[in-house]
């Protein structure tokens, strides 16, 4: 399992391109801009796509997406809690050509010889998910190194991410943890500092 990370757009988002390095079949993690940087990263690395899985749907998260699906044929995975048909409720609107498919907890997609595991974590959006794969946690804006995502926006529940923090500070073992934006980190570093997971399971 290959992951690389690039940061992209204004507001630095983590775009994981996920590569199961046997078959060179990928997965894109949250294109949120700059789908020229995503596609040479993938053609100069020989790299099939297989996925696109946005973990949740802040405009940040997916504006390459369009640009994404007009050069490769994949279906494109969302919580069915982050996506507006009428572009209302403060969520931000997906369109419906993109071939989006929801996924929900438990469901597992095969990315090559790799799969990875849905994880419901919704607060800092109703429709926010975890994604798992081997040793690795894409957490979106759920969990950040020493921090958690805003609650603030249209659909958040400090309440709610705080069930969502502790449901993943109680997995077994540890992860490496790959946010949203920011440096990664590993769940037992966050289980000892994070003060956002430490109110969650006291």
């Amino acid at each position: 399992m290959l992951i690389k990370t690039l940061p992209v757009g204004m507001l630095e988002t983590n775009c994981y391109i996920l590569t199961d390095e046997v078959t060179a079949k990928c997965a894109i993690i949250d294109p949120g801009a700059e789908s020229n940087t995503i596609l040479d990263y993938i053609e100069s690395n020989k790299l099939t796509p297989a996925a696109i899985f946005i973990t949740h749907g802040h405009f940040d998260h997916f504006m390459a997406l369009e640009e994404l699906v007009k050069e490769i044929d994949v279906p494109v995975y969302i919580h069915e809690n982050d996506f507006d048909r009428k572009g209302q409720g403060g969520r931000h609107q997906l369109s419906t050509d993109s071939k989006l498919n929801f996924y929900k907890e438990a469901d597992e997609i095969e990315v090559g010889n790799l799969t990875v595991k849905v994880l419901e974590t919704p607060g800092h959006s109703p429709g926010s998910v975890t994604l798992m794969c081997e040793d690795a946690l894409f957490t979106g804006d759920t969990l950040f190194s020493g921090d958690c995502g805003r609650t603030d926006l249209p659909g958040g529940s400090r309440e709610i991410i705080l069930q969502s923090l502790k449901r993943l500070a109680e997995l077994n073992g540890n992860f490496e943890v790959y946010p949203g934006h920011d440096e990664s980190t590993t769940l037992e570093n966050e289980r000892k500092f994070n003060r956002d997971i430490l109110e969650a399971i006291k």
